[in-house]
């Protein structure tokens, strides 16, 4: 198993020495923060990127200086995750267009929001995070080459929650913001491991991961006392780790790119990730690294891919 990597390291070490030509990869969520730098570091590399975008005027301003500074090699999509028309007219374009895709990096989402629905009744961050990006890659599914890649951008906001397959909307129980979140996380990598099952015969592989803690934008709902009361978690669980609570933007995006080229596709496939390493499980509570075994249960990972098809009204491979 692959330990030349870790915490600190970046996606330009990462890619060292890497030749992307004649590659393709799809991200979601290129307007900030990671999505940015992933799109940035896979062009220098030669790749060409589709990037999504929920606001076109705002993904130009962030990426212009990547399409000049690689050869126009990124181009954006539209992409509004809280409607699933929208993501249905996104994955028609691509299916239109025809061009195969080495990967998808499924990295776009919303953290810890106050209760809201999508356009399609759905809670707001489950639907957004997991609904939309199931029906996505379900949809092009028939884009991805033998060999390529699903990389699920989840968190270690998954210890958080179990995905609850009997109320997955809080139509029953109460809305926690952290609750929300983290199931929709669970969600995540329960897809990878289902998705991976289903379609490793064909040689498309796929794995989820935890970036790790990154001030980006995805922050912004939430409030300092929360975001202290996260941190006095850390430190109580004397793990060495407040002092290095936030990666920068680079190393953050640098797990993603590993999942998705750099590591060994057996070695990742159908598992969980942090620090461009495969995460162990630990089911001790609280806020540290590794995976939670209920994220990894490929039982309660079939029955979510049916109920998410009950959700989104439609049938997949």
């Amino acid at each position: 198993m692959s330990t030349q990597f870790g915490g600190a390291s970046t996606t330009d070490e990462v890619l060292a020495g890497a030749n992307l030509g004649g590659k393709r990869f799809l991200v979601t969520g290129v307007s900030a923060g990671l999505g940015v730098e992933t799109a940035r570091v896979l062009t220098a590399h030669g790749a060409e990127v589709v990037g999504t975008v929920r606001d076109r005027a705002k993904g130009h301003a962030r990426t212009d200086d990547i399409t000049k500074a690689n050869g126009g090699r990124l181009s954006l999509a539209d992409l509004e995750l809280a409607s699933l028309a929208s993501v249905r007219a996104c994955a028609d374009q691509l299916l239109a267009a025809g061009k195969p895709f080495d990967g998808v990096i499924c990295n776009a989402a919303i953290m810890a929001c106050p209760q809201g629905w999508t356009k399609d009744g759905h809670d707001l961050q489950f639907g957004t995070n997991h609904l939309s990006h199931f029906v996505l890659v379900n949809k092009i599914q028939s884009l991805l080459r033998p060999g390529a890649r699903v990389v699920m951008v989840s968190s270690s906001g998954h210890r958080f929650s179990d995905v609850n397959l009997d109320d997955p909307g809080f139509a029953r129980t109460p809305y926690g913001e952290w609750e929300s979140y983290g199931r929709s996380k669970t969600a995540n990598v329960l897809f990878a491991l289902e998705f991976d099952r289903r379609h490793k015969t064909r040689g498309v592989r796929a794995t989820a991961l935890n970036p790790g803690n990154i001030n980006t934008e995805l922050g912004r709902h939430i409030t300092p006392t929360a975001l202290a009361k996260v941190i006095e978690q850390v430190k109580s669980n004397d793990l060495g780790l407040a002092q290095s609570f936030f990666k920068t933007v680079p190393q953050g995006a640098a797990t993603s790119v590993w999942c998705a080229v750099t590591a060994r596709a057996d070695e990742v496939a159908g598992r969980y990730c942090e620090d461009c390493n495969v995460a162990m499980v630990d089911d001790t509570p609280g806020v540290r690294p590794g995976v939670m075994s209920y994220a990894l249960d490929a039982s309660r990972a079939r029955v979510l891919w049916t109920l998410s098809e009950e959700l989104v009204g439609e049938q997949f491979l």
